[in-house]
């Protein structure tokens, strides 16, 4: 996973650029550069897309074209954007590419980006309850995306960076099996 995230770094941080450049002409040019590279992440996930990458029956400019009439790309510098990716065979980068290019731009705009795990389904009222209580604790605006978990019985855990906070059952019934083994 490493050796991904140190291929896709680059190309996040070339797009993140890009956007920043854009946005002088364009205010919405980082969310326009966000929405692209969400939508290429998806279409770079399908089994039928997956098969050509690396496929010597099809050059990298066909791949180009695909994907580029796949996402709408809407300007020149999203479509060469996704043909460096194609000719340099990185295309199997984008979901991360994506992701590091979101830390970016939250990181320029001061937002903390968090994951909201729940055995449950959040309300609108709930998932911003936790918000704000996050951004009372971190003293900066928070960005909260909710993933369901089955698997942690109830309660919730919350990722920001590299800390956690688990207030799940699944992780209190752990935490009490390592202190009745010691």
């Amino acid at each position: 996973m490493a050796e991904l995230v140190t291929i896709a770094r680059p190309y996040a941080e070339a797009a993140f650029s890009v956007a920043q450049a854009e946005s002088a002409s364009s205010p919405k040019a980082f969310e326009a550069w966000s929405e692209f590279l969400q939508k290429l992440a998806a279409i770079s996930e399908d089994k039928q897309i997956r098969v050509l990458y690396g496929n010597p029956a099809v050059s990298p400019d066909q791949i180009t074209q695909l994907m580029v009439e796949t996402s709408g790309a809407s300007n020149e510098s999203m479509k060469n954007f996704i043909g460096l990716l194609a000719s340099n065979q990185r295309l199997e980068t984008l979901s991360c590419v994506s992701g590091l290019y979101e830390d970016l731009k939250n990181q320029a705009n001061a937002t903390l980006s968090a994951t909201v795990e729940t055995a449950f389904k959040l309300s609108t009222a709930e998932l911003s309850e936790i918000q704000a209580l996050l951004e009372k604790k971190y003293g900066r605006s928070v960005k909260a995306t909710p993933v369901l978990n089955e698997a942690l019985i109830g309660g919730v855990r919350i990722s920001v960076g590299d800390e956690v906070i688990d207030a799940s059952v699944s992780g209190k019934l752990s935490t009490m099996a390592t202190a009745l083994m010691n």
